[in-house]
């Protein structure tokens, strides 16, 4: 008799029916007031099924106390590159928490928005996908292209996105506090008698940089530092970025500069350079992200440390949870930054 129920779960995953009995599917249908075929489609994620019909459905699933088998087992997670190491780092560490819970990560690096992000997730899509990571890709993205999350939402996917959400798509988001983060430079800098402090800013409507630049302007303000938004130089996030935008805050006479990444920062090193000044002697400077290299660059870069490890903490349960069809919170979860103190930060020659 074991064998023979064995076989008979064999077959019925194979097939790619659902594991409910055909009683426990009439009594979901009649609790969510639709067919059984309806019922199958929502188990079964496929198209043709409207998001409100899918949330009863869903719901009616838990009032069973149905969880999803876990036959499904891949983790897509989308990121912009594997160049930057907090990137990799970030899709490391997501990974491990998902180990646990028996998924694997297919790590696949798009230009967010792009016509590749979209081609990864429908190739993927009926192979087993279980959950979507958006890790810092068109979920940042203001003007983006949202086809693909779009195309996940309707396919009643689980998805969970990093450091910033879709608006018409509630889920759950988990982020840094940029906020915070610029709180802490600008505090930093201040302390240590800056004032004429200039923050490097990623590209308008990403939002990262636009709530990087929010949190700029307010500890400003807080500080009583006049005319914060004439210091916010916007380039991109690289290091010929900082070395562009690092250029005109040192002609404004800037002695402290933020850069929105540990490589606009280290673009700002050049620019420092090629004005005959040095760093931290003229120039005192701060990163963003806590890139693994920083304690080897000359001279060791400080910066404000992105928690990588507690934002995958919180994704690995999120994921677990959302795949068991148990609810979780869409509030957006911020986690809080620290900084690290190195050696590219001094008192302002003219603190006195």
């Amino acid at each position: 008799m074991t064998s023979t129920a064995q076989d008979s779960s064999s077959s019925r995953k194979k097939s790619g029916r659902s594991p409910l009995g055909s009683t426990s599917l009439a009594v979901v249908a009649e609790l969510a007031g639709v067919s059984e075929a309806t019922v199958s489609r929502v188990l079964n994620r496929k198209y043709g099924v409207s998001a409100a019909t899918r949330a009863t459905v869903e719901d009616a699933l838990r009032q069973v106390g149905y969880e999803r088998p876990k036959n499904r087992e891949l983790v897509v997670l989308l990121t912009p590159n594997l160049r930057n190491p907090i990137f990799a780092h970030q899709a490391e560490r997501i990974e491990g928490e998902l180990t646990p819970h028996g998924l694997k990560a297919v790590i696949c690096p798009v230009y967010p928005g792009s016509v590749q992000e979209r081609e990864y997730v429908e190739s993927l899509i009926d192979s087993g996908v279980a959950a979507i990571v958006f890790l810092s890709s068109s979920n940042t993205m203001v003007h983006a292209d949202h086809r693909v999350v779009q195309l996940v939402a309707s396919r009643g996917l689980p998805f969970v996105s990093i450091n910033g959400g879709f608006d018409e798509h509630p889920a759950p988001v988990v982020s840094s506090d940029d906020w915070k983060a610029a709180d802490l430079a600008v505090g930093h800098l201040y302390d240590l008698g800056h004032r004429r402090i200039g923050l490097l800013a990623g590209p308008v409507g990403n939002i990262p940089a636009d709530r990087r630049v929010e949190g700029f302007v307010q500890a400003m303000e807080r500080r009583g530092l006049p005319a914060p938004e004439d210091y916010v130089v916007r380039q991109h996030f690289n290091f010929e970025g900082g070395n562009q935008a690092a250029s005109l805050l040192l002609r404004m006479g800037a002695t402290g500069i933020i850069g929105s990444s540990d490589e606009m920062a280290l673009g700002a090193y050049r620019a420092v350079e090629r004005a005959g000044l040095s760093v931290p002697g003229d120039v005192s400077v701060i990163g963003y992200d806590d890139s693994p290299f920083l304690d080897y660059t000359a001279p060791p870069l400080t910066t404000v440390r992105q928690p990588v490890e507690l934002i995958a903490e919180n994704v690995g349960w999120i994921i677990s949870s959302m795949i068991q069809n148990r609810p979780v919170d869409s509030a957006e979860i911020l986690v809080a930054p620290e900084i690290r103190l190195r050696g590219s930060t001094a008192p302002a020659r003219d603190a006195g």
